[in-house]
């Protein structure tokens, strides 16, 4: 036992759950990953797909020459990290499941259970644009909007498990009704759902959120519908820098990828906002969508005791198979 659980022959098992799809990693003790697997998330039975998903990645891992000593699971919603259930999670259909109780006992392994955005906050903070910062915001913006948010250095919980619902901030008086049942959530114009669906109702044809950014300067709607997320997202953003003064906010998820086309005029609307003091620095993540899995693998090796082999990990470390 103590060999495998020195060096990098040490390994464990981290998932990003998400509604659609489970995106599985092998991460060794020196932060490489070494497999990655996704698949689709089933409507039925996600407890055993994902059971199965870690099994094997285990599996393949031991072949590989590494075991695996923890698994660590990131999840969407409402979560209590502490006892490792997952509250409220509508995507999944979930509430109250003991979720990290249900895997440790199917795999014999010890299993740490997070939020998926509040996770990402922590390898964001040990790997990436958040490193050395006692005090960062993660918005990650993908087909909804939310917040991980540190703070002295610790990452804010809130007393439910639920802080950083930053999407759920009605600044719209009056506005479009949110699926959270609110009306004018940042996350019902902000978002890369929200561009796609306000998109379609205005054409009446479909378009993705990558394709409405590619389409900016050519198309009116397009134009409208990226300043009015971009001003409603500005809005936001300062809302949490008076509220918590941090020094710097990282933008994650799927729309970061439009570079200087959302952060010029987002820092520029942040400022025009701002009447009695400066913003906090904006940055794009430098983890992206890995951000979810490294943090899973984390908060893996931490439950595993081995938060040693964590000082060693670096940005960018290699990837060796694809699954």
């Amino acid at each position: 036992m103590t060999e495998a659980l020195t060096g990098s022959t040490a390994a464990v098992v981290a998932v990003d759950l998400g509604g659609s799809s489970m995106k599985g990693v092998v991460v060794d003790g020196s932060g490489r990953e070494l497999i990655t697997r996704t698949v689709p998330t089933p409507d039925r039975e996600v407890v055993s797909a994902l059971t199965q998903l870690v099994r094997d990645l285990s599996v393949i891992a031991g072949d590989a020459g590494v075991t695996p000593v923890a698994a660590g699971v990131v999840t969407p919603g409402s979560v209590d990290e502490a006892r490792g259930v997952v509250r409220y999670a509508s995507n999944l259909g979930w509430r109250d499941l003991p979720l990290r109780d249900r895997l440790g006992d199917a795999l014999d392994l010890p299993v740490a259970v997070g939020h998926d955005v509040r996770t990402a906050g922590v390898a964001e903070q040990l790997l990436g644009a958040g490193r050395g910062s006692d005090s960062f915001v993660l918005v990650p913006i993908g087909t909804g909007v939310a917040a991980a948010i540190v703070n002295d250095g610790r990452l804010v919980v809130g007393f439910t498990g639920a802080a950083g619902e930053f999407g759920h901030i009605p600044l719209v008086p009056g506005g479009e009704l949110c699926p959270c049942g609110q009306r004018g959530c940042l996350e019902a114009y902000a978002s890369a759902g929200a561009l796609a669906r306000r998109y379609a109702a205005a054409e009446g044809h479909a378009r993705t959120a990558e394709e409405v950014v590619a389409s900016l300067g050519s198309d009116a709607t397009a134009d409208r519908l990226w300043d009015e997320a971009v001003t409603v997202l500005a809005q936001g953003l300062n809302v949490l820098t008076i509220l918590l003064d941090p020094e710097l906010i990282v933008i994650g998820g799927g729309l970061s990828r439009a570079g200087a086309l959302l952060l010029e005029p987002l820092t520029a609307r942040m400022e025009s906002g701002l009447a009695w003091r400066g913003r906090p620095r904006v940055v794009v993540s430098e983890l992206g969508e890995s951000a979810g899995r490294l943090g899973a693998a984390v908060l893996a090796f931490r439950a595993a005791g081995r938060d040693d082999l964590l000082a060693s990990w670096r940005v960018g470390a290699s990837q060796d198979q694809r699954q």
